[in-house]
């Protein structure tokens, strides 16, 4: 799916924490998909056109505070919990009774958060390379969490908006592509524009970023203990940020893990690169599952 035609299925609705954009596809059960730091929506178009294609799914992917066409209340608490809470109340206002969350990334701390706060709410449950435990940041992305409460990250990355060999580097998002030479020109604008393109979207960005707490995470360490809900992990085994470990420790603390799929030499943002190996493992763990919880 081009970005033109992601862009003509964008919404917005409004919430308790302001108008939330999100883009919405095809029909179903609804599935609600969490992106990560300085993505939107757009990292899910392509799963989701091969999701809709199969005819499974309503599919809806939120685009987060600060990412994409959301923008940050004055004074928002942009934490994980509070991100959690984001996911109800949207959820909520679109009227979606049970939703299978996917997640990738910070979304993915969010979505365990969630699902553990909100249990009644998933039906399933699918992470893929994600902050997990006390690897929030993971040690790759901690200088930019300290330059963002710094208030010198978005002013560095600055320039990244008309030189995109820089923005495709190892210091940027290339990091998380598996073949950053690929990645369309217009694909990296759509997602760094919404976080850098003025002074209020840096200090919006700089504010997600640092409002990111190992604690939070930990703190729910218990209730994903006790989280039976249908849950699948699909990791990239070349993701410089979340080692393959960590998927391992997501299949020993969540009983309701029903299978880790390894996408050998994967990356982070593999959901965009490689979706097919995504999408057949989603689409087993929602044909065994029950209808509601």
């Amino acid at each position: 799916m081009d970005l033109d035609e992601l862009n003509r299925h964008r919404r917005t609705v409004a919430t308790a924490d302001g108008e939330i954009a999100f883009v919405e596809v095809g029909e179903g059960p609804a599935a609600l998909f969490v992106h990560g730091v300085f993505l939107n929506a757009g990292l899910w178009r392509n799963v989701i056109e091969q999701v809709c294609q199969a005819g499974h799914r309503r599919c809806v992917a939120i685009d987060l505070p600060a990412h994409g066409r959301t923008r940050v209340k004055a004074g928002q608490d942009l934490s994980l919990p509070a991100q959690a809470d984001i996911l109800e109340r949207f959820c909520q206002a679109l009227d979606l009774s049970q939703v299978d969350v996917v997640a990738n990334d910070t979304g993915g701390a969010a979505a365990q958060v969630f699902a553990v706060r909100h249990t009644d709410r998933v039906r399933t449950l699918t992470l893929t390379n994600c902050d997990t435990h006390d690897n929030l940041p993971p040690a790759r992305f901690k200088q930019a969490v300290e330059l963002a409460r710094a208030g010198q990250l978005a002013p560095l990355m600055a320039p990244m908006l008309t030189d995109l060999d820089l923005a495709r580097s190892e210091l940027a998002l290339g990091s998380g592509y598996q073949h950053p030479d690929r990645v369309e020109d217009e694909v990296i604008r759509s997602y760094l524009e919404p976080c850098l393109g003025t002074p209020e979207a840096g200090r919006e960005i700089e504010r997600f970023i640092a409002s990111l707490e190992a604690r939070d995470l930990v703190a729910v360490e218990p209730g994903l203990r006790q989280l039976e809900v249908p849950t699948l992990v699909v990791w990239g085994t070349g993701d410089v940020f979340f080692e393959l470990s960590w998927a391992h420790w997501l299949r020993d603390t969540i009983p309701g893990v029903t299978e880790v799929v390894e996408v050998e030499g994967a990356k982070l943002f593999f959901p965009e690169e490689r979706a097919g190996d995504l999408v057949a493992p989603l689409l087993g763990l929602w044909a065994g599952a029950p209808a509601t919880r």
